[in-house]
């Protein structure tokens, strides 16, 4: 396993599955812009090719995944007329775990608070240690959030969820996690990073084009419900590439001989 361990954000590699931690211990692992930026870089970095076919998110240590941005990091001191402007650095790493072409888990081995829990949102899939705690408060703080963020949450848990997070702004913890599809899986602390490696490996040993194909098309339904004849057309070629490509023979070759495929995403 390859590791960067001289950074906010530690990179491992482990055959086609990335690990991202998020290293900022002394801050609660909160999201600085420098932090962000190294996530949204790794992000297009693997991208650029099939060698990473999952990507799985963490925090450092054992109680917190991320407690949010790092409040110092913004601008203090503003006229009253002066605009406040999202940070541009969240925006885009978000941005970037959401159009990754390959499915990114979100390993909850620690709490996730505001912008914390949207990064959690924007991951494909929520694996949580069973004593994790999640809330999303700037109702609490006398502020409002970016609509960029509102609509990640709406994607990932419906409209009539998101209005519960942001209007109670109160923290889930436990079963309720779990019965209001905030995580998909609730796992015992002892057994949450064995349970997760097995899961993206069995992510990773899929057809990769078929990977990619379906989160395409499963993109296009979270951005525009119903989808007209250019996401049909969009929808159609990712079918058509699949269609003809050299995975889909040796898939075939491999059920009718009873073995594990070796598929390369051509």
């Amino acid at each position: 396993m390859k590791k960067n361990t001289d950074s906010l954000l530690r990179v491992e590699k482990n055959g086609f599955i990335a690990y991202l931690t998020l290293h900022h211990p002394e801050k609660r692992n909160a999201l600085t812009p420098e932090l962000l930026t190294e996530l949204r870089m790794n992000l297009e970095r693997f991208s650029k090719n099939d060698d990473i076919r999952c990507v799985v998110i963490r925090g450092s240590g054992d109680t917190v995944f991320s407690s949010g941005y790092d409040i110092t990091a913004i601008p203090v001191g503003r006229e009253p007329e002066e605009r406040q402007e999202t940070p541009d650095a969240l925006l885009k790493a978000l941005e970037a775990v959401k159009k990754f072409p390959y499915p990114v888990i979100a390993l909850l081995n620690g709490h996730a608070f505001g912008a914390g829990f949207n990064l959690c949102a924007c991951c494909d899939i929520r694996i949580a240690a069973e004593d994790v705690r999640m809330g999303m408060t700037p109702a609490r703080l006398g502020v409002a959030y970016h609509p960029d963020g509102i609509q990640q949450f709406i994607e990932a848990f419906g409209m009539a969820r998101t209005k519960e997070i942001f209007y109670t702004a109160q923290t889930f913890q436990g079963q309720d996690l779990l019965q209001k599809g905030l995580v998909n899986h609730l796992i015992p602390r002892a057994d949450l990073e064995a349970f997760t490696l097995d899961y993206a490996e069995n992510i990773a040993r899929n057809a990769p084009l078929s990977l990619k194909a379906i989160k395409n098309i499963i993109g296009l339904f979270e951005k525009n419900g119903a989808l007209g004849p250019a996401d049909l057309e969009a929808a159609d070629q990712w079918i058509q590439k699949c269609f003809q490509s050299r995975d889909l023979k040796e898939g075939r070759a491999a059920f009718l001989e009873k073995r594990t495929p070796e598929f390369t995403g051509k």
